[in-house]
Formats: structure tokens, C-alpha cells, sequence
């Protein structure tokens, strides 16, 4: 009978060994596979809030970045920009910008925190085209009754200096306002609210 039974536990020796093997086996390949869900430092940093500094920038001038794969732009007005910038009128859509998807410190004429800086994503809201900054006023190109603004060469949408959209052209919507915040004087985050200095 002991010579039937070694055979007996060898397979089952044989048979639990392969079973944890395979178990081992098989954790080993579920790992990288888990590890391809997660997002990727480059992703995860491309989300993040970034930090622009704001001291070389001189009045009528703008810096370009880039934040979750967008231009933002940030334009330090002068004080004849900030007088020009349109009252309620018919020229423009959304004066108030009411739409939901703005932050409520853009509920003012300035659509900003300081109505010396206006920062805007560059992206047209009609089709994504990247609007061109025209901050001159009584332009050849855009008419004599032009204050200064952005303008979308693309379908000829027009935005005045805070980045509203005019009515009649075929942008919906006022240009979109990342989350932002002044940490310092010089210095603003963009990407997430917070409380400005």
C-alpha cells in the first residue's frame, strides 16, 4: 500500500506546486497591467497648477503659457485699455457673463480678480482657433469702431479687451477663464482658485 500512495502525493505535491507557481505567475503579470491605469507623471503634471511670473510684464503687453495643453494668455492692461473696455451694450453678447461654466470672480467688466490683469484661455470658443490679440483701437482691419480686444481670423469672431464676444459673429460664447489666483504681487497660479493677495 506505501508503494501506491507515493505516487498519490507526489501529483499532489506536483499539483500544488504548480498552482502557486501559477498564482505567483499570475500577480506578476497583473502588476504592470494595474500600473498602465495610473496616469503618467507627464499627465498628472500637465493638470497641475502652474506658476507665471508677472514682474517683467509691461502695461499693452502679454505672456503666452501653456496649461493643460492650452494657451493661456495674460495681458497686463494699461489704464487706456481699462478705460476703453465696453460698457453693457449691444455690441456685446454676454456682458455680465453669465454663462455657468465661468468662475464668479469674472461677473464684473474686467472678467478678473485685477482689472490691470485679464487672464483667458486662447482658444476661440467657436471652433478652438487661437484668436489674435489687437489691442489697438479704430483698426484698419476691424473697423473705426473697433476699442481693442481679440479677433479670430478664422470665422471673424471679435472679443473686446476683457474677452467678451460680440454679437453676431459666430463664437457663442465669451473667451473661457481658467481658475486663477495672485499668490504675490508678481506672481499668479494658474489652475486652481484660491485666496489672492
Amino acid at each position: 500500500m506505501s508503494d501506491s500512495n507515493k505516487p498519490s502525493n507526489r501529483r499532489k505535491f506536483l499539483t500544488n506546486l504548480t498552482q502557486v507557481m501559477g498564482g505567483v505567475g499570475g500577480i506578476f503579470a497583473v502588476i504592470p497591467f494595474l500600473s498602465t491605469m495610473s496616469p503618467s507623471e507627464k499627465a498628472k503634471s500637465a493638470g497641475a497648477p502652474i506658476e507665471i511670473d508677472i514682474s517683467s510684464l509691461r502695461p499693452g503687453s502679454y505672456k503666452v503659457v501653456e496649461w493643460r495643453g492650452k494657451p493661456v494668455w495674460v495681458v497686463r492692461r494699461t489704464p487706456e485699455m481699462i478705460e476703453n473696455t465696453l460698457e453693457e451694450n449691444d455690441i456685446l453678447s454676454d456682458p455680465k457673463s453669465l454663462e455657468d461654466h465661468q468662475p464668479s470672480y469674472t461677473k464684473n467688466k474686467y472678467r478678473s480678480i485685477n482689472p490691470e490683469y485679464l487672464v483667458l484661455l486662447g482658444v476661440c470658443t467657436h471652433l478652438g482657433c487661437s484668436p489674435l490679440y489687437k489691442p489697438n483701437s479704430k483698426s484698419a482691419e476691424l473697423g473705426l469702431d473697433w476699442k481693442g480686444g481679440f479677433f479670430c481670423p478664422c470665422h471673424g469672431s471679435k472679443f473686446d479687451l476683457s474677452g467678451r464676444v460680440h454679437s453676431g459673429v459666430p463664437a457663442p460664447y465669451n473667451l473661457e477663464v481658467p481658475p486663477y489666483y495672485f499668490a504675490s504681487k508678481d506672481k499668479i497660479i494658474i489652475g486652481e482658485d484660491g485666496e489672492s493677495v
